[in-house]
């Protein structure tokens, strides 16, 4: 039902920076985690970054102290802020949500993906 979309990514020079947008098509009920993947061909899709419970946030090794993720408060919206980019962070990022509904229904959504390619 919930449908998720990602933006914002697209072809960047090495060093530059890129801010990735998740935007949810309506309001989920209760949110659990919130969190960007990304998946290089031929690669497994890895956790770069996550908000869990209480709001801490974890990160990847290969992206502390260049990502930032963070989370709209007025609005179901997943935010990703890509500074310093490496020709390694080339992959397709997606956005997850786990949730549960107000039937206790546990949900995990994902976005189709949007493309960040870091070359010169």
């Amino acid at each position: 039902q919930v449908q998720l979309v990602e933006s914002g990514g697209g072809l960047v020079q090495p060093g530059g920076s890129l801010r990735l947008s998740c935007a949810a098509s309506e309001t989920i009920f209760s949110i659990n985690t919130m969190a960007w993947y990304r998946q290089a061909p031929g690669n497994q899709r890895e956790l770069v970054a996550a908000i869990i419970s209480g709001g801490r946030t974890n990160y990847a090794d290969s992206v502390k102290g260049r990502f930032t993720i963070s989370r709209g408060k007025a609005e179901n919206t997943l935010y990703l802020q890509m500074n310093s980019l490496k020709p390694e962070d080339t992959a397709a990022y997606y956005c997850n949500i786990d949730s549960h509904d107000e039937y206790g229904v546990g949900h995990d959504y994902w976005g189709q993906g949007t493309q960040v390619t870091v070359s010169s």
